[in-house]
């Protein structure tokens, strides 16, 4: 059965993938962002599309969020101001942004009486492992701001629908990579590492490398999310992780990333101090998402690197870059 789904932050990069996942199956797909971060290019291959929709607007307006949800029946709900660093310096907008923008996200969609919210949480929310794997039950330490924003954002999901029986799945994705990511940004070593290495440049690694992390193939995110709105009905009111089970480290990464672009001996990372708020190890333990929804990771992270790089070669990198100047620069935007 078709759903009229909305994706907040739809612009975004892992948010383009679902957009562009649900109107290829021919869903009713609106997209709601305000391009602060989302990237206008992103979507443009959607606009042919007559089951598309672009609402530009803000979570914070509460007006906007009301446009963009009427009518709907499923809520993706992945707008979020992600940066750590930027969560330091202004606490303030990042709450902002993240709890009070999901809090208009929820309030609206129990006015609407949707179907179902799928919240975009974040492993953040965990801090670092206390042990690995770290399944749903492992404690919530947030290292940052943007972490306690999404903590905080994510227990409200988790206490509107028990207190208010809204039909909610909180997603507690581990770091996810792929086309479209951008290579800006606290999250984004791997984008980072592969732009530097292409231009013979080496990798620059925060602190000694030796903190890990899941990282998730963005094709496998979106199946992932997929197998939670076609069988979401035992997890309403749970939340479930989203990764590989691998752990990775950051020197390895980049000794990764060197190799398959055949720079070894060449090029060698450098070390620079380690960033505040910064959690040290991460890995996920996906159990329960291979028992609620049979999900299997099909991506490890050479198979990903490999396809990411490859993404980046054939220069696709570049005409993504070039057009969000553009857009960036039209009124479309402003």
């Amino acid at each position: 059965m078709k759903k009229a789904i909305l994706i907040s932050g739809g612009a975004g990069f892992i948010g383009s993938h679902l957009a562009e996942e649900y109107v290829k199956k021919s869903h009713t797909v609106k997209v709601l962002d305000d391009f602060s971060s989302g990237n206008i290019n992103n979507i443009r291959g959607l606009f042919n599309y007559r089951n598309f929709k672009l609402i530009r607007g803000d979570i914070r307006d509460k007006k906007a969020v009301e446009k963009a949800m009427d009518g709907v029946d499923i809520v993706f709900h992945l707008a979020a101001q992600v940066h750590v660093d930027k969560s330091i310096i202004d606490p303030r907008y990042v709450f902002e942004v993240n709890t009070f923008g999901t809090l208009n996200i929820l309030g609206s969609a129990l006015e609407n009486d949707v179907e179902l919210v799928i919240y975009a949480s974040s492993s953040e929310v965990y801090g670092s492992a206390q042990y690995v794997p770290m399944d749903e039950k492992h404690p919530l330490n947030p290292a940052s701001p943007y972490a306690a924003s999404k903590a905080a954002a994510d227990r409200l999901c988790f206490a509107y629908s028990n207190t208010y029986k809204l039909p909610v799945v909180i997603v507690r994705c581990f770091n996810t990579y792929g086309p479209r990511q951008s290579d800006t940004g606290y999250a984004a070593a791997i984008p980072k590492f592969i732009r530097r290495v292409m231009q013979s440049l080496p990798p620059v690694i925060y602190g000694d490398g030796k903190q890990t992390r899941d990282y998730m193939y963005v094709k496998d995110a979106v199946k992932a999310y997929d197998l939670v709105l076609n069988s979401y009905e035992n997890l309403v009111g749970k939340t479930i992780n989203f990764g590989t089970g691998q752990e990775v480290s950051i020197k390895e990464l980049a000794t990764k990333i060197i190799s398959l672009f055949g720079r070894e001996g060449k090029i060698k990372p450098i070390y620079v101090a380690p960033r505040p708020g910064e959690v040290k190890r991460l890995c996920a333990d996906i159990s329960l998402a291979k028992k609620e929804l049979r999900f299997e990771p099909e991506y490890d992270i050479a198979k990903g690197l490999k396809e990411f790089i490859k993404w980046y070669k054939a220069g696709r990198y570049e005409e993504w870059l070039a057009y969000r100047t553009e857009a960036e620069r039209s009124d479309f935007v402003r």
